[in-house]
């Protein structure tokens, strides 16, 4: 008998039924059920109601119904109790999930009959350093941390630091310090480069930088890179999406090879590959174009 988790995308009715649908296959076979409290108030499943940092503890997997914000927010609770993480697609294309809902139940089974593979994922691990010299764990990221400027709308200026060396200043709207999961979310879009999830490394990418050198660095995994908020502009710091914390000039921010990873479900091997012959449109086999290609 094991412990299934459950994130459940919470305005998504189609996710939400097939919750409902999955924890019935799970009782029915003497399996337990843990929710978070939104989840509990939605769906009428017998489960235990877990606060976020208790809802994988003991759990044999986590199992995000949604999209990849869901994704996001199901490593973030599974990878510190090292549990692993199964994706059912509800949102568009979903670079992080590993199944679509009709191959939910199967893909269930086969994860608790063990026999499927677990991806070990590098995330990135941030610290805060203020000017006074207080330190802050802002806490890991699966796909980035982001600086970038504050509400003013200005440009800021960046001085990048690589293993504690001073490498240069950016005029820039941000920069990103990615993994090479999330090479293909937000550094994708500022033109980084696409990184195979299953290497470790981190990616730097300047967001519209204003100068000359505008090239990604792809750094080895045991780099340290410091991003100091330079005068006389503020800015924020971002992991995945959220606002973590603001900044201030002298500040400074550290990013580190986290030796917490995340750990996905995977059930095909490179389904990494096809998502992006997918949502690129690329040839399918022996030249031919995909259908969704004009």
């Amino acid at each position: 008998m094991a412990t299934v988790a459950l994130i459940v995308h919470e305005i998504r009715e189609d996710a939400e039924q097939a919750a409902l649908t999955l924890a019935g296959w799970l009782t029915e076979r003497g399996h337990k059920l843990a929710l978070l409290e939104a989840n509990a108030k939605d769906l009428a499943i017998d489960a235990a109601v877990c606060e976020p940092e208790e809802l994988a503890k003991g759990a044999s997997v986590v199992v995000s119904l949604g999209g990849d914000g869901s994704m996001l927010r199901a490593a973030q609770l599974a990878a510190p109790h090292g549990v692993p993480v199964l994706g059912v697609n509800f949102g568009q294309l979903g670079y992080l999930t590993a199944v679509e809902p009709d191959g939910m139940i199967e893909a269930v089974s086969q994860t608790l009959a063990g026999n499927v593979d677990v991806e070990m994922r590098m995330r990135v691990a941030v610290t805060v350093i203020r000017a006074s010299g207080e330190e802050i764990d802002a806490g890991h990221a699966l796909n980035e941390a982001l600086v970038e400027r504050d509400e003013s709308g200005r440009t800021v200026r960046l001085g990048v630091s690589i293993d504690h060396e001073y490498f240069m200043s950016y005029s820039a709207d941000g920069i990103i310090v990615a993994s090479p999961t999330g090479s293909t979310a937000y550094s994708l879009s500022a033109r980084g480069p696409i990184v195979a999830p299953l290497h470790e490394a981190l990616v730097v990418t300047a967001v519209s930088p204003h100068q000359l050198f505008d090239r990604s660095l792809v750094l080895n995994p045991t780099s340290t890179v410091e991003i100091e908020v330079l005068p006389d502009r503020n800015a924020s710091l971002s992991l995945d999406g959220r606002t973590i914390v603001r900044l201030l000039p002298g500040d400074r921010v550290c990013c580190t090879r986290s030796n917490v990873p995340a750990g996905f479900v995977s059930l095909h091997g490179e389904e990494f590959l096809n998502v992006l012959k997918t949502k690129f449109g690329l040839a399918s086999s022996n030249g031919e174009l995909n259908p969704n290609e004009d």
